[in-house]
């Protein structure tokens, strides 16, 4: 198994591209079972997941071709031979469940595995099922899978969620766009992604309006058809490298990047003291002045603090000065990386969804080990600013998320390499 190590090296200087967002790709992706005609993706980020999602709607009988080096996705899904996705597949990841919605609204029958993905919190399909439930749909679930069927079709209804979940409002959003009728969806999350999914259902045929705001309205249509999109930059992996230079001192340009899409996460660097200034190629990141401040962090759904940033957040607070304070809202299970900074030396005191962080001098490479996707690279940014090095094992996890990690820290001067596995 793979592992990689990280040497602590000083600064870093230099630029960074940002690739396209993980989480938009992996929803739009599922959006091709929509139509029979072609869907296009560009600026594809080059992830395992990525790959994940692409046999699993082969295994429906999609066409999916990798072209341009892996950054632009062909998709046809004028032939399906099944409406049915496996557990197998399905285990690997979360965002599985996102052939739910479209396989139901053209159709009207779907059989999902429940999925799988990183181990931080149960997530269940609940919110799901409730929407889908309000458009017509039947769903049973039985043996592990959902059975799911809209005899009739699904047909548009006013329906409230009772939390603002990303991946159920894409899964209705989708859904409703084939469906009879007037959906109005509330309390629907606002994250970038589902704006940018909007953007290409729109582009597809789709009547919608409201994206980014808590009240989604989607006007069912016959049919969808073919488009092409570019994918939205990646958030988190530019939040990610933001933190780069805030840990080990530099300027890094993050190319590709929006304050539009950080803007909770820029104050609080801001806060911290750490400089964010938007440039004509994206954002750039530095200190202040010395040694960062503690700042306390609350997770919340968009436009607040985004969870996928809190353990990445944790290893900058490690060697802040102060005490913070880093509240996890959304996922219950979310502070397993804890233990893996302690082994470096840092100061951390968990008690159920609080994790209070004591700022030490000084990190101190040690053998740690990855338990989910967003806490690999949190170790491997806090190796960056330990003294000596720093081993991460079970970086599979990183490869779900992140391209080239090691190749775009190297860029900037860190002293990073993949030791690969027996």
């Amino acid at each position: 198994m793979d592992s990689i190590l990280v040497t602590g090296n000083g600064p870093l200087n230099g630029q960074i591209p940002i690739a396209g967002a993980k989480n938009a790709c992996l929803t739009l992706m599922p959006a091709t079972l929509l139509s029979e005609e072609p869907l296009t993706l560009t600026n594809a980020p080059r992830l395992s997941d990525i790959k994940t999602m692409t046999a699993l709607l082969q295994s429906l009988g999609a066409e999916v071709s990798s072209l341009q080096d892996g950054q632009v996705i062909a998709m046809s899904s004028h032939n399906l031979t099944s409406q049915t996705a496996d557990y197998d597949i399905v285990r690997k990841m979360r965002a599985s469940n996102l052939v739910l919605g479209p396989l139901l609204a053209r159709f009207g029958q779907a059989v999902v595995s429940l999925p799988g993905g990183c181990a931080i919190g149960a997530r269940p399909m609940d919110l799901h099922m409730e929407g889908l439930e309000a458009l017509g749909a039947e769903i049973e679930l039985k043996d592990g899978y959902l059975h799911a069927r809209a005899p009739g079709g699904l047909k548009g209804a006013v329906h409230e969620m009772r939390f603002a979940s990303v991946g159920a409002t894409e899964n209705i959003v989708m859904a409703a766009t084939l469906a009879k009728g007037t959906t109005v969806l509330k309390n629907a999350a606002r994250e970038p992604e589902i704006v940018d999914l909007v953007e290409c259902l729109r582009k597809m045929g789709a009547q919608i309006s409201g994206e980014g705001s808590s009240t989604i309205e989607i006007h069912g249509v016959d049919r969808l058809h073919g488009a092409t999109h570019q994918v939205v930059t990646d958030r988190i992996e530019l939040g990610t490298y933001m933190l780069a230079p805030a840990i080990c001192g530099g300027e890094v340009e993050l190319l590709g990047g929006r304050m539009s899409l950080v803007d909770s996460f820029a104050a609080k660097l801001d806060a911290a003291g750490v400089s964010v200034t938007e440039t004509q190629n994206g954002l750039k990141v530095a200190r202040k002045n010395g040694r960062v401040q503690a700042v306390d962090v609350v997770t919340e759904p968009f436009p607040g603090f985004p969870t996928d940033l809190q353990a990445q957040m944790m290893a900058l607070m490690c060697t802040a000065e102060g005490v913070s304070v880093l509240e996890e809202r959304i996922f219950e299970n979310r502070f397993m990386h804890a233990p893996e900074l302690v082994r470096m030396g840092a100061n951390i005191e968990v008690h159920g969804g609080t994790a209070t962080v004591t700022g030490v001098e000084t990190l101190k490479g040690a053998r740690v080990m990855a338990t989910d996707l967003r806490a690999s690279v949190s170790l491997i940014l806090a190796g960056l600013a330990a003294e000596g090095e720093t081993t991460v094992s079970r970086v599979y996890h990183l490869d779900r998320g992140y391209e080239h990690v090691v190749r775009k820290l190297e860029g900037v001067g860190a002293k990073i390499e993949r030791i690969k596995g027996e």
